[in-house]
């Protein structure tokens, strides 16, 4: 049996991701300093499904599945020797990375928000790979990365799977060929700290010879997996607030309780999407496939299809009957772009993912009706700004807004 660590393992993607993977024999055992359950308390938000603690969730898994996955309370970003020791005790194959602070509305919060947001996430990551390679140990590392490094400019040009050829002029007018890490255009704090991960893990690939795979994944949709529907203990988050919930998670609770789909700017912002059913099947198939000892870094564009905000408002509408509002967009960002993005590489390791269209109308009713009467009606409103010049009339939201029919 493989072990795996789970870094981030009580979050959104890790708790299904653990689950998952300890269904399909991995000896599975979570890392987890908890955080994301104190910034909930902060902001004075919560999920919309209720979470348990993370004994009882681990408690459950194991009367219903009769495995058992091992928890450790560790801060990776400032507990090294204990990553060091656990690694020594745990000895995975392979380590799955999801500990960093996931949100860039809330990078762009304020200045404690972006500092922690760098100070967590790049010291997690390079804590991470340096207790590897500290270990002497032949540990794959898998990395949960975001689309977002790419950034979203609109040039329309498909966007490859990390890397792009270029040729190089020299000043005899001689050209050289080269392969470089597609230029990264971060539009938060967030991002750029996913962006300054990959030049970690160019170093340490080349340097320490580690395996790594960086997963950019898109925006995860959906809440539920096989494993987390078999009991209520061990269901997933649904977050819909301003800092946490995703666009298409704040659309199907406002659908929910009959408040205007809120489009921010024109809704023309193409993103990439994934249900969350797609990510553990991703970092499953990550695992698998990992690079050879010595090759570069595996960059996968973890994503299933693309969508403009205002198309997706539209479709959320058509099904719910819930209008839809334009309110200002306190994003500094293009107003429209385009957006293409190769994923062959999970096509040909057999992805067949889930599509918006299948599986829109399950999570309105299983998740986002069910759970209505925990609803918090003043979290929902995006209240981080990316400059100063975004913040009149974003926090009252629909007050001035412009309704039309779907």
């Amino acid at each position: 049996m493989e072990n795996v660590v789970v870094i981030g393992g009580d979050g959104f993607c890790g708790w299904p991701t653990a689950l998952h993977l300890s269904r399909r024999g991995y000896g599975v055992n979570i890392v987890d300093n908890l955080s994301r359950r104190r910034i909930d308390e902060e902001l004075g938000a919560t999920s919309l499904t209720p979470i348990a603690p993370i004994d009882q969730r681990i408690a459950a898994w194991k009367e219903i599945s009769g495995r058992e996955i091992g928890f450790d309370k560790i801060d990776v970003a400032l507990e090294f020797d204990a990553l060091v020791a656990l690694l020594n005790e745990v000895k995975p194959t392979a380590i799955v990375h999801f500990g960093e602070q996931r949100a860039a509305p809330y990078s762009m919060r304020g200045l404690s928000e972006k500092r922690y947001t760098v100070d967590n996430n790049i010291a997690a990551t390079h804590n991470i790979l340096a207790a590897v390679a500290a270990s002497g140990r032949d540990i794959h590392v898998v990395h949960l990365g975001t689309m977002g490094v790419y950034g979203y400019d609109g040039d329309g040009l498909e966007i490859p799977e990390g890397y792009q050829q270029v040729k190089v002029t020299g000043d005899d007018g001689a050209e050289f060929e080269r392969e470089i890490l597609y230029p990264t255009n971060p539009g938060s704090v967030y991002h750029m700290t996913k962006s300054m991960d990959q030049l970690m893990f160019q170093f340490y690939a080349k340097n320490d010879q580690l395996r790594i795979t960086d997963l950019h994944q898109g925006i995860v949709w959906g809440t539920q997996t096989p494993e987390t529907r078999l009991d209520e203990r061990l269901i997933n988050r649904f977050d819909y607030d301003g800092d946490y919930g995703t666009v298409l998670n704040r659309f199907l609770m406002q659908a929910a309780v009959g408040h205007p789909l809120s489009v921010h700017g024109t809704g023309g912002q193409t993103r990439a999407f994934i249900h969350i059913r797609d990510t553990v099947r991703c970092i499953e198939l990550a695992i698998a496939n990992p690079p050879a000892k010595g090759e570069r870094v595996v960059i996968r564009n973890q994503m299933a299809e693309t969508h403009r905000v205002r198309d997706l408002a539209k479709l959320v509408a058509s099904m719910t009957g819930v209008q839809v509002a334009f309110v200002d967009n306190p994003r500094k960002e293009a107003a429209e772009n385009d957006l293409r993005v190769s994923n062959q590489s999970f096509r040909d390791l057999g992805l067949k993912p889930t599509l918006l269209a299948e599986g829109l109308l399950e999570e309105t009713v299983d998740i986002a009706e069910k759970y209505v009467d925990r609803y918090r009606p003043s979290t929902i409103a995006a209240c981080s700004v990316w400059t100063t010049m975004n913040k009149p009339g974003i926090v009252k939201g629909v007050d001035r807004i412009e309704v039309s029919a779907a």
